[in-house]
């Protein structure tokens, strides 16, 4: 049986851990704040008291934290505990630097390294259905694959690179981020005009022009009710992310760092841990 050991059980890790422990591998949870990790015993996974006893033992550590300074934080004390032989899977969206620097953490404590973003957000989590988006070695996929044929419905293995995963990641993100932040725009310019943004929203519905994710936000913007799926100081990060590996590869920036702004001014009037439909404040004048 594999071990597999999540460390980060926030919104994303809580989801991928439950599908672990169902899928019947042996799974260990280690969060910094213990009582996120303490209802997944109930799920069937041990939790553990810091991250050096967490790995121990583990086949496969999976780490999804906020960013790359976090992960990095967390892996320094954990690595050297890791088995002979363990392989690292890195899920968070720490960017193109932050993946080569980890995986150079990786290199030096001589643990193979999966560079592994998924697409989806706690309800895809919670249902083992997120896309892993991989790369790292042909000789670690075996090894690996049972903990993404749990945490998701789909892997593309993008190259063989530390690295390649994010590459599709962020361009993934980009489009992303761009309908939540036109979603946004178009409402709050609705509300502004004195119309119903739903007349909006049901005047594209069912055409070229529909999108099933600016609905979903959409409703959650005019309700004015943001659960949090993606948080929004999730979404302030992965936009710099993006901006940066826009501008070093030379292509403008711009229109990314503009969404980038309206994040920022959302989390800055209080709504970083809401979900980033809450972009919707960065468009008001509060």
């Amino acid at each position: 049986m594999t071990a597999v050991t999540v460390l980060g059980t926030g919104i994303m890790g809580a989801g991928m851990a439950t599908n672990l422990a169902k899928a019947g591998l042996e799974t260990t949870v280690w969060n910094r704040t213990r009582d996120k990790a303490r209802p997944l015993a109930d799920a069937g996974a041990r939790v553990a008291e810091d991250p050096a006893e967490a790995v121990s033992g583990a086949d496969v550590i999976v780490t999804m934290l906020f960013d790359a300074d976090s992960v990095a934080e967390v892996m320094e004390r954990a690595l050297p505990a890791a088995e002979p032989g363990v392989t690292w899977v890195q899920t968070a969206t720490v960017g193109l630097d932050g993946t080569e620097r980890l995986a150079a953490l990786a290199g030096e404590h001589g643990v193979a390294f999966v560079d592994a973003p998924v697409l989806g957000t706690r309800q895809p989590a919670e249902a083992g259905q997120l896309v892993v988006l991989a790369g790292g070695p042909a000789e670690v996929r075996a090894a690996v694959a049972p903990v993404f044929d749990a945490i998701g419905s789909r892997t593309v293995w993008v190259g063989d690179r530390p690295g390649d995963g994010h590459r599709l990641k962020l361009v993934a993100n980009s489009w992303v981020l761009s309908i939540v932040t036109a979603t946004g725009q178009a409402v709050a310019l609705a509300q502004a005009l004195g119309i119903d943004p739903q007349q909006w929203l049901d005047s594209i519905a069912g055409g070229p022009l529909d999108s099933g994710y600016a609905q979903l936000k959409g409703k959650a913007m005019i309700a004015g009710e943001f659960p949090p799926a993606f948080a929004l100081d999730g979404a302030v990060k992965d936009s710099g992310l993006i901006a940066e590996a826009l501008a070093s590869h030379g292509v403008s920036d711009g229109l990314m760092n503009a969404m980038h702004d309206r994040f920022a001014a959302a989390a800055a009037r209080g709504h970083a841990d809401e979900d980033m439909a809450a972009v919707l404040h960065g468009f008001r004048e509060e």
